[in-house]
Formats: structure tokens, C-alpha cells, sequence
């Protein structure tokens, strides 16, 4: 039987599991294996929420063990530390609870087929103080910790009082990309909310400034210019300062300082800027000797070919944000969401066709727009390819909507239809008794 081991159980890995499970492995055509080195996946899109503290994270988690169980895989906990390309085993390295105690050992994992979906971490490009005095939004560990320490601050602030400059905290967000956009406008939403769970000291305007920095010349630079434009003045109708054309050169606790000179004052810093590969990736696959690993890009990403197959090794694959996917036009896959469910979608049409020894027409990346959420105040966005003759903008209460059907498409892809009509239902019902945020 073909073992098929999937590392990574981000949206596209855990896609890809449930579906290959569906289709394979409930009826005995392959034995797959998902590996992650958490027990539970949340939609990376959603950690600005989690952030800000406007949903409640247990809700969303999908525990790994359990999709397994009702899509016909197994489920690994450990991460990857080594590949033996020889022996064709991987090599997990053994997993600790937060007293230190081991979970599991260190174990080693035969594989036919292995895809490697590990995602991306925050580049914080050497920045000095960035990896000592920032939160890395990348994880639901560090999205959890940033929630604390503002909640923390707020309950800080709250015994003070309100006099004329007490109290005040100060958040800056490093990165105008969506995740800084985004976390931005759901940490003033957040700030509106907590007034009314007994922070009255706390006004979202007055206690709470939000400072948005961006390298570029615009927000959202690799998105159309108009939905920048429409961004900035979302943002700057609810008073968040925004700096553009602003390189930040030096992180301290409680400052950032610029390139141009200028230093802005933090309480709490958020390093949103920037995508790598993890660094691990560079040496993965190489021999005992610490020759010929597999080819990486200079951002640490796997190098694969049309079928997604890394350049050194075609039975080793990879998608997402770890791997780098030259299109026919010559321009290479982006590291978003979309593209990782796309080609998750690929590999469950191509992987046994491929394993079969079959040939199978490359991957392409359709291009279907960017949306970006506002909290509860707008959304915008443009849409493209088959849909519209170019790009067609949209804002307001059509975008959220849009950005709503996003996360459902996710949850069809892992749980089908009645499932998701179930976890809608108990949304809606979860809101007329849950805090609109978290307080702990």
C-alpha cells in the first residue's frame, strides 16, 4: 500500500489530508499520514482575530485527531527535523508538554510519497531588537500572546485613573500588508468592545493608539492601488496613524526607530512585515556528509517543478508558502492563502496519477482577487479571472460577505456540507450569549 506522509497541517496540508482520506484511504488505496507539530489547526487568516481577541479560539479549532478519525488518515504529533532520502523516513523530533515533560519521543516515519506543507514564518530581515521586542503574528501561540498582554494592559490601565494622558497604550504594527491592515481596524473594534465589559476607563480613541508603519509607498503594496487607497481611509476614519515610506531600522521595548530619523513610542510591538521559508528548509534532504539537500529559493523555499515536485527528488513534493512554483508566464506562485488551496485541490486530482507514473498537466495558479477585513466597520477587495473581464473592486457589505464565504469554502473543503451548515447554525447562536470578545 502507498503511504503518502503530509508534514504541515496548515489550510493546505489539512485540506489535502481530509481529501487524499476521502479518496484514498477509505478504501485502502493508501495509508496517509498528517504530521504537525500542534495538536489543532486554525485558519491562519483568522489570527488577527484571535489577536484582538474577537472570537473565541476553541470554537475554531479543528482538533487533528479527531478530522483524521472521520476522513480516513492518521495524524503524527511532532515536527519535522531531518529527511533521509535513501531510507525515504522522516525524522520528527520529540514533543514536550509546558511542564517539559516528553509527549513523544523523537520516532522516524516511512513514506512512498512525502508533501511538505509547512508554511511560512515572519522575516523580520535581521532587524535589530525585531526577534527580542516584537510578536511575530504567525502562529496561534503568538496571536494568543499578544491577546494577553493587551488584555493584560487594558486591566492595567483600568486601575488608573482616567486622567488627562494616564493610562494610554500605545500598540504599533509593523507591516501594511492585510495581516497589519487587518489587525489594525479589529484592535479599534476591540478597544469599542471592552468599554462595555466594565473597561470604562478605556477609550478606543483616547487610551488605545494604534500606529501602523509600512516600508513602501502606499499600504497593501502588492495589491491594486485603489484598494490601498480605500484602506488608508477606512483606517483613518477611525484615527489609527498610519506611516508610509517609514523603514524601521532598530526595535527597542518601548520604541521603533526609523530610517528617516523618526522614533515612535510602544507599548506593545507587532512585527507584521515580510514572509520567509523556515530556515530549516535550506539543509532538509541533504546527505549524511551535508551534501546535495533539496533546492531551496533565497527566502528558504523549496524549489519545485510545475507538478510540484522538489527539483532533487520527485517523490518529495511541496505547496504553499514553503514552496517556490514557477508559472508558465515566468512569475512565480504567491505565498497566499488561495494558492495554497489551489494547489492542495491539484495534488488530490494529480498525487495518483502521479504515483502511478502517469502524466499529469502542470499546476496553474488562477488568480481570484484579495480581500481585506476591516473588523465590523468594511471590507474591500477586487475580484479577478473567470468572474470579471480584468479586476472588478468591491467594499463594503458585498466584501465582508465575500471574505465570510472565504472561511466557509475553507471549512466545506474539511468537514462538507453538513458540517458546515452545523458550525454556521451554532455561530449564530454562539453570539446571542458569548462576549463579543475574549477576556481571558
Amino acid at each position: 500500500m502507498q503511504r503518502i506522509v503530509i508534514v504541515g497541517g496548515g489550510a493546505g496540508g489539512l485540506a489535502l489530508a481530509t481529501q487524499l482520506g476521502k479518496r484514498l484511504g477509505k478504501k485502502g488505496l493508501a495509508e496517509i499520514t498528517l504530521v504537525d507539530a500542534a495538536r489543532t489547526h486554525v485558519w491562519k487568516p483568522l489570527l488577527h482575530q484571535l489577536a484582538a481577541g474577537s472570537f473565541d479560539t476553541h470554537a475554531e479549532e479543528i482538533e487533528y485527531l479527531a478530522q483524521a478519525r472521520w476522513n480516513h488518515f492518521k495524524f503524527r504529533l511532532g515536527s519535522l527535523t531531518g529527511i533521509d532520502r535513501t531510507q525515504k523516513t522522516v525524522h520528527l523530533a520529540a514533543s514536550h508538554d509546558e511542564a517539559g515533560r516528553e509527549i513523544t519521543p523523537a520516532q522516524e516515519l516511512a513514506y512512498d510519497t512525502l508533501v511538505i506543507a509547512v508554511g511560512s514564518q515572519t522575516n523580520d530581515f535581521g532587524t535589530p531588537g525585531a526577534a527580542e521586542h516584537t510578536i511575530k503574528l504567525d502562529s496561534p501561540q503568538a496571536a494568543k500572546h499578544f491577546n494577553d498582554r493587551l488584555i493584560n494592559a487594558c486591566i492595567r490601565a483600568q486601575t488608573v485613573p482616567r486622567t488627562a494622558g494616564s493610562g494610554r497604550l500605545t500598540v504599533a504594527i509593523v507591516g501594511g500588508g492585510a495581516t497589519g491592515v487587518e489587525l489594525a481596524a479589529e484592535l479599534h473594534a476591540a478597544a469599542r468592545v471592552l468599554g462595555n465589559y466594565g473597561f470604562d476607563h478605556i477609550h478606543p480613541e483616547k487610551d488605545l493608539q494604534i500606529v501602523l508603519v509600512e516600508a513602501a509607498p502606499r499600504l497593501l503594496a502588492q495589491l491594486p492601488e485603489r484598494l490601498s487607497e480605500s484602506a488608508l481611509r477606512e483606517l483613518r476614519k477611525l484615527a489609527i496613524e498610519v506611516h508610509t515610506n517609514e523603514r524601521v531600522v532598530e526595535v527597542t521595548a518601548d520604541s521603533l526607530k526609523m530610517a528617516s530619523g523618526k522614533v515612535i513610542s510602544s507599548s506593545i510591538t507587532v512585527w507584521a512585515a515580510g514572509v520567509k521559508a523556515a530556515d530549516f528548509l535550506k539543509t532538509l534532504g541533504a546527505n549524511p556528509d551535508g551534501q546535495n539537500p533539496l533546492e531551496t529559493s533565497k527566502l528558504n523555499q523549496l524549489v519545485v517543478n510545475g507538478n510540484l515536485q522538489t527539483t532533487r527528488d520527485a517523490s518529495i513534493y511541496a505547496f504553499g508558502d514553503c514552496a517556490a512554483c514557477q508559472q508558465p508566464d515566468g512569475t512565480w506562485v504567491p505565498p497566499r492563502a488561495q494558492a495554497a488551496y489551489q494547489q492542495a485541490m491539484y495534488l488530490t486530482r494529480a498525487l495518483p496519477k502521479l504515483i502511478e507514473g502517469k502524466a499529469v498537466a502542470p499546476f496553474v495558479f488562477t488568480d481570484q482577487g484579495s480581500l481585506v477585513s476591516l473588523a465590523e466597520y468594511s471590507s474591500v477587495g477586487s475580484l479577478m479571472g473567470s468572474l470579471t473581464k480584468g479586476s472588478f473592486f468591491v467594499e463594503g457589505q458585498l466584501a465582508k460577505l465575500m471574505y465570510w464565504a472565504l472561511h466557509k469554502q475553507h471549512q466545506l473543503a474539511l468537514g462538507g456540507f453538513k458540517k458546515t451548515a452545523l458550525i454556521t447554525l451554532s455561530e449564530m447562536i454562539d453570539r446571542t450569549h458569548r462576549p463579543r470578545i475574549k477576556l481571558h
